[in-house]
């Protein structure tokens, strides 16, 4: 348990753009990624906003597009993450990698939904006299219109299946959806499996997108998103008093981890070591999260003692931050239980005021961005952040960023129905 895991390579795909020089630039000069949605027809519902990744072409990053023709765009965003984070890394042809030692962890979504044969075999079988579906109907339109590759790439299994023969990844092979923490529990999970010998490499991150009618309709009827349609660059507004709630994003976010003497063995560039890991769950109440941050106090606090740090050594925070009252009031609430008089010093700001939420890929891009601050000497701020929240009394870097050189930074999710993951990134002494 001795053994200690780097990060060596690093790919994104985000609203913000799709490297990671691009999306930290946008970060420190406070550009928002949201806008009107544009893939679906979403005027008849009540938020019409979301942060997209617009133009993306899987031709970019992979050789053959054509066998990704039936995967949903978490598969697709994950595989240009992979290949950028691998060429990062300097893996995409090393043949003295043990290819049966590197293995990958992806949180990842739901897949994709064959929506529009679906609602034409359903409306070819209903049945208005008797409000009923005829059954016969609808299997016989349903085996005509449904294309079988698309009902299989529903399954979590399958994106990771994809890289791992794209790329080659023939070690341990896993998923995961906790929701909006997925991909910071793949992270913490993979890294793991090398502290523990069971891989020298993996390959861990996070990958969904949720803009899509069933996406966005689950959002509005649990009231969850912000309806500032005609401000959309002004709709996240993390820990600000007038929030009214989060936005939606896409994306993916993957990230090389590598044991560290293997990783000096073959010259690669280290752009920081991954020292703290914490996992909890709420068990509150499947749409809330507890209103003390509960199991968010017990996440911070095992990822401290994970990296052997006291809370005066971390010097900024990357929150969850979603922009909703109840978890940013409970974020904050847990960071003063945990840092004690140290949550007056530490520097707290959120990504998703420019990002939105990208759900399962949230964390680990966001994980991303706190290596960048490190290595960068520079915070991300929290944009649209105009009227102080008497509950949300911390140092969110407001609106500017802020050059200040820290050595270790913690990054919070805290997914749907209580999932808390916490990391901790280092600099390498």
């Amino acid at each position: 348990m001795n053994r200690r895991v780097v990060i060596t390579g690093m790919g994104v795909i985000t609203p913000l753009g799709d490297s990671v020089e691009a999306l930290f630039r946008a970060q420190l000069e406070g550009r928002s990624g949201v806008r009107p949605i544009t893939r679906f027809a979403a005027d008849t519902f009540p938020t019409r906003i979301a942060a997209e990744v617009r133009d993306f072409d899987l031709g970019r990053y992979v050789a053959d597009p054509r066998p990704w023709a039936d995967a949903w765009l978490n598969s697709q965003f994950a595989a240009a993450a992979a290949r950028l984070a691998l060429d990062d890394a300097g893996l995409l042809d090393d043949e003295r990698v043990n290819r049966q030692r590197f293995g990958l962890y992806l949180g990842v979504g739901d897949g994709h939904h064959d929506l529009d044969p679906l609602l034409g075999a359903i409306a070819r079988a209903y049945r208005p006299e008797n409000a009923d579906i005829d059954g016969a109907v609808f299997a016989e339109s349903a085996l005509t219109g449904l294309r079988p590759g698309r009902e299989w790439e529903q399954e979590l299994h399958m994106g990771p299946a994809h890289l791992a023969e794209q790329f080659c990844l023939d070690g341990p092979n896993l998923s995961c959806l906790t929701a909006c923490a997925a991909g910071s529990q793949a992270v913490g999970e993979a890294a793991e499996l090398i502290r523990a010998g069971e891989a020298e490499l993996m390959l861990a991150g996070g990958s969904q997108s949720m803009i899509h009618p069933f996406g966005l309709t689950g959002f509005c009827l649990l009231t969850a998103l912000s309806q500032r349609n005609d401000e959309p660059t002004r709709a996240s507004r993390p820990f600000d008093l007038r929030r009214d709630g989060f936005v939606l994003g896409e994306g993916a976010g993957l990230v090389v981890l590598e044991e560290l003497e293997h990783a000096k063995e073959r010259g690669a560039t280290i752009y920081a070591e991954l020292t703290g890991y914490g996992c909890t769950a709420d068990a509150f109440r499947v749409t809330d999260c507890h209103p003390d941050g509960r199991g968010a106090v017990a996440c911070m606090r095992a990822a401290l003692a994970d990296a052997g740090l006291t809370p005066s050594e971390v010097g900024y925070i990357n929150a969850h931050g979603t922009s909703t009252q109840l978890n940013d009031r409970a974020e904050t609430r847990a960071i003063k239980e945990v840092f004690g008089p140290a949550a007056r010093e530490v520097a707290v700001s959120s990504s998703k005021s420019m990002l939105g939420h990208l759900i399962a890929a949230a964390g680990a891009v966001e994980l991303v961005i706190c290596v960048e601050a490190i290595r960068q000497g520079v915070l991300p701020p929290t944009i649209n952040y105009e009227t102080p929240d008497p509950e949300c009394d911390l140092d969110y870097v407001p609106n500017v960023p802020r050059e200040k050189r820290v050595r270790h930074a913690l990054s919070n999710s805290f997914g749907f129905g209580g999932q808390n993951v916490s990391l901790i990134v280092s600099a390498l002494p």
